[in-house]
């Protein structure tokens, strides 16, 4: 089984929450941004990226805007599932952005990063990255990916929203247009998809049938049929 969830930003006592001890080996969990384990390699964040890597279940996690990008970069690189990933410790892994991986018979199109709302404050204390936002090579790669596949995939796993999703929810202009939203916006309006989660609201809700903000709940993901907007 495949299971879904939202921001961690580095909460370990999550994992003792009762909906975790329904994964079994295995199985994956997809984090949806923020995971926030990896920031200052002390000794105790070590050990629970080892504990984590332990675990029965796959871990895997796109980036949001609250994680080290810097640090995250020191991890190698190697394939699974068909797609890039960052071995962190064990099973617990970085999904790279713009890449697809097939799980369990599945298509999933990982695109992480996300515009932080704190950016000018955290960058005067070292603690933004510039990363949190999508390269030009990287929509490129992304758009490969998703044309070797023929633009159609059962699930889309990201940390922001395309912008059309914010504005149905009345954000703000400046929250909604950024350079990813609007990337991932052009993204929903070309591929054909079955479901699409993301963390970055905060928020366990269906916004629509097909788009999901996830936050605390662990949600099996749902099988529905893939189509265009």
């Amino acid at each position: 089984m495949v299971y879904v969830t939202g921001d961690f930003h580095g909460e370990y006592k999550r994992f003792s929450a009762p909906e975790y001890g329904r994964l079994k080996k295995g199985d994956t969990l997809i984090v949806c941004g923020d995971f926030g384990f990896v920031w200052e390699n002390t000794d105790k964040e070590k050990k629970q990226l080892k504990k984590i890597g332990k675990k029965k279940f796959n871990t895997v996690f796109v980036t949001g805007c609250h994680d080290n990008y810097e640090a995250l970069a020191e991890y190698p690189e190697e394939e699974w599932c068909g797609g890039r990933v960052r071995r962190i410790s064990g099973n617990l892994r970085m999904l790279c952005r713009g890449e697809i991986y097939e799980i369990e018979g599945k298509y999933y199109f990982a695109f992480g990063g996300g515009e932080s709302t704190d950016g000018m404050l955290r960058e005067d204390n070292n603690l933004w990255w510039a990363e949190e936002q999508p390269s030009a090579e990287e929509e490129a790669l992304a758009w490969e990916r998703l044309a070797a596949v023929g633009n159609r995939v059962d699930v889309i796993i990201s940390h922001d929203a395309p912008t059309n999703i914010l504005e149905f929810l009345n954000l703000p202009p400046m929250d909604v247009n950024s350079r990813i939203n609007n990337f991932l916006d052009a993204v929903g309006k070309t591929v054909e998809f079955g479901q699409w989660y993301f963390g970055k609201l905060h928020l366990d809700k269906a916004i629509t049938n097909r788009h999901r903000a996830v936050y605390l709940k662990v949600l099996p993901v749902e099988e529905k049929k893939a189509k265009r907007k």
